[in-house]
């Protein structure tokens, strides 16, 4: 497999070194589209479509770039009381750019009227525990 796709913009940032850090096999970028501010994003150096395909020491190396950038975030910014970490795998999934990436993103009180059910606001209806569809 290729380190780098060539129409791949993950790939394009990493090659022209337009990272914000990075470790032996990750990086670290903003995002273009930010949910709040701070949201950031790590990929591997490697072109890998998703996180599945990510080996053990790259899993390794990204995670590490997740505790330093929440570390940071939360140095830089004290207004941020959680955080929000996510992938989308696959285009039902909300993969827009074929080149894994975890999201982190940093959350503060109020950002959101209600926050219960973090990750489970994806699916209309589901936010809630125990929404059931037409009900």
């Amino acid at each position: 497999m290729k380190k780098f796709k060539e129409n791949c913009p993950f790939c394009k940032y990493i090659e022209r070194k337009e990272y914000l850090s990075r470790n032996l096999r990750a990086a670290v970028l903003r995002d273009r589209y930010p949910v709040t501010p701070g949201h950031t994003l790590i990929i591997p150096l490697r072109h890998i479509e998703d996180v599945f395909g990510m080996s053990f020491p790259e899993r390794t190396s990204a995670w590490r770039l997740i505790l330093r950038e929440r570390k940071r975030i939360l140095t830089s910014d004290p207004s941020v009381s959680g955080f929000n970490i996510g992938v989308n795998s696959g285009v039902s999934a909300g993969q827009t750019v074929s080149h894994c990436h975890i999201h982190l993103i940093p959350r503060r009180r109020g950002d959101t009227p209600d926050p219960s059910g973090g990750i489970r606001s994806v699916i209309p209806g589901k936010r809630a525990y125990g929404d059931r569809e037409g009900e």
